[in-house]
C-alpha cells in the first residue's frame, strides 16, 4: 500500500516557551520541538510569529545585532529541520533591500531555505499594535504556495488571518490545501471563541485544513498577555487545540485528511485550481519544496491515529433533537408540497412493521398535522404475505392504530398463488420470481387503491436500499413519492428510535423501540419453525452499517477501495474482522453497479444529506459502467490482509 493511497498529511502546531532578544535559547527550544514532532511523524510543524526573537521585542527591532543573530539561527533550525525529515514554519523578522519584514520560512527545505520567505502583509497598528512602526507590508511580493509530493499550502501571519479577504483566501482558490498562520495574537474577553470560530469557519469556506499557533509564555507581559493557542480545523470541523495560558511548551498533532479536502473541490465550481480566472492576475508562484527523501509528506496507515465514526450518516447524540427535527422538516417539507401542487388530501402507503415504513408514516402524520388535514387521510396498508411474522403484523396495526390513521388489511397470499399458477410457477421452488410476486402484489394493490380514493402513494424505500438495488424493480421499488430516497439505514433507525423517545406516548413508544429491534427483512420467504423472521436481509447482502460507511466515503468523497478499507477497519476494530469487512466490501461494489438501472428510474424525493442518489439531481452513472477495477481492488486487498500486520508491513 502506497502511503498517498490513504492520504494523510500529519501536521502539527508548536508552542515554544521564548526568551525575548535572545535567538540562540529560541532555536534550541525550537529545536527541540522539532525533533519531538519529528519522533511523533509530523511533517509539517508551525511555529508562532516571530517566534525566534519573541513578538514583543518593540523597537529593539531596529538593532542590527539582533536581526544579524536572528538569521545565524535561522540557518541552524533550517538544518536541524533537514535533518529531522519535516519542514518547519518558523516566524523571524527578516531584512531585504533596506526594509525589515515579519516574515515566515519554510524550515527544512534545504538549500532554498531563504527563498521560501512569505511577509505578514497586513500589519496591525492601532490600539496595543504598532507593527507599521517596524516592519514593511509584504504586499509587493509575489505570493507563493509550497507543493510537495502533490500536497499544497499557504502560509498567513496573523492579522492577515482576520481581514475580511484574507490571503488564505486566494491561496486555496489558487490550489492550496492546507492554511499556516503564524500568529501572535493577545489575549482580550471574549476573543478565544471569536478566534476559534473564526478559523473554523475559514477552514469551511475554503475547504482547507487550517493550522493556527499563536505565541504563548515568555512573551513580554509589559501590557499584554499571550496564552499560547493552538487550533486544527479541517474543513468546518475541530481536529485539535492546545491547552491555553500553559507555562510548558506544547505539540498539538492532527493528521490532515488531503484527499478528503480534494474530493470536496473536485464538486465545488468556485476552486479554479491554478488561480486561471481569466479575470483576476495570476500572482502566485508555486514552489515546489525538496522532497523529504523516503519518508515523504504522507502518514504510513501504521502511523494515522486519526479515528473515524463507524456511522458516519448519524449525527451524535448531543445533537439528536436538533438534527432529527431538521431532517423531519425536510421531508416533511417535500411531501406537503408535492401534495399542495397536486392538490391531493389523502395518501397511501404499506405498513409492514419494518424501520423504513415506520419512518415514512411518521413523515405522513407530521405532514397531514402541518397541512391541517386529517389523519384519517392517510390509509396504511399491511398486506401479509408468505413470510410474515406475528410480530410485525402486530407492530404494524398497533402503529397505525397508535397514530390514528385509517388502517386496511389485504391478505396477498391468494392473489400471489393465482399469479404463480397463471405463469406456471412450481410453489416449492422459492426463488426470486417467489419473492418479487408479493413485492409487486403489494405495490399493484397501493397504486390501484391510491387511484380508488384519489390519493397519493408514498414510498419506503430507503438510500442504503437504492445503493444496494435491494428493491424489487417495478414493485417496492416505485412510489408516487418517495420520501426515504436520501435516508440510509443507519439514521432510519435513529430517526424512528428518536421519534418513540421524544414524541409518543408509552403504547406508541413500545410499538416504535420493537420495531427498531426487530431484524431488518423483506418477509418474502416463510417464517422458520418458530414463526420468527428466517429471511434476514443482512445475512444475505451484509450488515447496514458497514454498507452505510462504504456509502458514503464512495459516494460523498469518492475514496478508493483501499482507503475505504483502511477506515473501516480503524472504525468497527473489535466487531468485523478484515475477511467480514472485505468480504461485503466487495458485494457493495458488485451491487452498486450492478443496480444502477433502478436508480435511474426512482420517483421523486426530497434531497435530505449529502449523499443523494436521484437521477435528476446529484447523480449521474450509465446503467452499463463496469465495476471491474473496484472489486479487483478489494480482491488485491483481501490478500494482502490475509496477513495480520499487513496495514504496518505493507506501508
Amino acid at each position: 500500500m502506497k502511503k498517498e493511497e490513504i492520504g494523510f498529511v500529519r501536521v502539527a502546531s508548536a508552542i515554544p516557551v521564548v526568551e525575548i532578544a535572545n535567538p540562540k535559547v529560541n532555536a534550541d527550544r525550537i529545536i527541540a520541538l522539532i525533533e519531538q514532532a519529528a519522533r511523533e511523524n509530523v511533517k509539517i510543524v508551525c511555529f508562532p510569529e516571530l517566534c525566534l526573537t519573541g513578538y514583543t521585542c518593540a523597537d529593539l527591532f531596529y538593532q542590527r545585532t539582533l536581526i544579524e543573530e536572528t538569521k545565524r539561527e535561522l540557518c541552524r533550525v533550517n538544518e536541524a529541520a533537514c535533518k529531522n525529515g519535516l519542514y518547519a514554519l518558523v516566524g523571524a523578522p527578516y531584512y531585504r533591500d533596506g526594509k525589515l519584514y515579519n516574515a515566515a520560512f519554510v524550515a527544512g527545505s534545504g538549500d532554498q531555505f531563504l527563498h521560501t520567505e512569505v511577509d505578514k502583509q497586513y500589519l496591525p497598528s492601532n490600539n496595543e499594535f504598532y507593527e507599521k512602526r517596524w516592519f514593511t507590508p509584504g504586499f509587493g511580493e509575489k505570493r507563493r504556495i509550497f507543493e510537495v509530493d502533490g500536497v499544497k499550502f499557504g502560509i498567513e501571519i496573523c492579522e492577515d488571518l482576520w481581514m475580511p479577504a484574507s490571503p488564505s483566501d486566494e491561496l486555496c482558490l489558487a490550489g492550496a490545501e492546507i492554511i499556516f498562520n503564524l500568529s501572535a495574537s493577545d489575549e482580550l474577553i471574549g476573543k478565544e471563541a471569536y478566534r476559534r470560530q473564526l478559523v473554523k469557519q475559514k477552514s469551511a469556506t475554503n475547504v482547507c485544513a487550517y493550522i493556527y499557533t499563536g505565541s504563548g509564555f515568555g512573551e513580554s507581559s509589559t501590557d499584554l498577555v499571550f496564552s499560547g493557542t493552538a487550533i486544527i480545523a479541517e474543513n468546518g470541523s475541530m481536529l485539535a487545540t492546545s491547552e491555553r495560558f500553559s507555562f510548558k511548551e506544547q505539540l498539538t498533532i492532527a493528521d490532515i485528511d488531503v484527499q478528503r479536502l480534494q474530493a470536496d473541490r473536485l464538486r465545488n465550481s468556485a476552486f479554479i485550481i491554478g488561480n486561471q480566472n481569466p479575470n483576476k492576475k495570476n500572482d502566485f508562484e508555486i514552489t515546489t519544496l525538496s522532497d523529504l527523501g523516503e519518508n515523504r509528506i504522507y502518514c504510513t496507515p501504521s502511523d494515522v491515529t486519526r479515528t473515524f465514526a463507524p456511522h458516519p450518516f448519524v449525527p451524535p447524540e448531543e445533537e439528536m433533537q436538533t438534527r432529527c427535527n431538521e431532517i423531519f422538516s425536510i421531508q416533511v417539507g417535500g411531501l406537503a408540497t408535492r401534495l399542495f401542487h397536486t392538490g391531493i388530501k389523502k395518501a397511501v402507503i404499506g405498513i409492514s412493521g419494518g424501520l423504513d415504513s415506520t419512518l415514512a408514516l411518521l413523515v405522513m402524520v407530521k405532514t397531514f398535522d402541518k397541512l391541517g388535514l386529517p389523519r384519517e387521510n392517510i390509509v396504511g396498508i399491511t398486506m401479509p404475505g408468505f413470510g410474515t411474522t406475528g410480530r410485525t403484523h402486530s407492530n404494524s396495526l398497533n402503529m397505525m392504530k397508535s397514530l390514528g390513521v385509517s388502517i386496511k388489511e389485504v391478505d396477498i397470499k391468494p392473489a400471489c398463488l393465482q399469479h404463480l399458477k397463471d405463469i406456471d410457477h412450481d410453489l416449492s421452488v422459492l426463488d426470486v420470481s417467489y419473492e418479487n410476486t408479493q413485492a409487486r402484489e403489494r405495490t399493484q394493490i397501493l397504486m390501484d387503491y391510491a387511484n380508488k380514493i384519489g390519493g397519493l402513494v408514498v414510498g419506503t424505500g430507503d438510500l442504503s436500499e437504492l445503493v444496494l438495488g435491494w428493491a424489487t424493480y417495478n414493485g417496492d421499488h416505485m412510489s408516487m413519492y418517495a420520501v426515504n430516497t436520501s435516508i440510509p439505514k443507519t439514521l432510519v433507525r435513529y430517526l424512528v428510535k428518536y421519534a418513540a423517545l421524544y414524541e409518543m406516548d408509552e403504547a406508541a413508544k413500545e410499538t416504535l423501540l420493537d420495531v427498531c429491534d426487530t431484524p431488518v427483512s423483506p418477509e418474502l420467504l416463510p417464517a422458520d419453525d418458530k414463526g420468527e423472521i428466517a429471511q434476514k436481509t443482512e445475512d444475505l447482502v451484509g450488515p447496514y452499517e458497514l454498507h452505510d460507511f462504504f456509502i458514503y466515503y464512495t459516494l460523498r468523497f469518492g475514496f478508493s477501495p483501499t482507503k475505504i478499507f483502511f477506515m473501516a477497519h480503524k472504525a468497527f476494530e473489535g466487531k468485523y474482522d478484515d475477511a467480514t469487512i472485505l468480504k461485503w466490501m466487495r458485494t457493495f461494489y458488485w451491487r452498486f453497479f450492478a443496480q444502477q438501472f433502478k436508480r435511474s428510474c426512482m420517483p421523486d424525493g426530497p434531497k435530505v444529506g449529502s449523499v443523494n442518489l436521484s437521477p435528476r439531481g446529484d447523480w449521474r452513472m450509465p446503467s452499463d459502467a463496469s465495476s471491474k477495477i473496484w472489486i479487483e481492488e478489494v480482491e488485491q486487498l483481501t490478500e494482502m490482509a490475509k496477513d495480520r500486520n499487513w496495514i504496518a508491513e505493507k506501508s
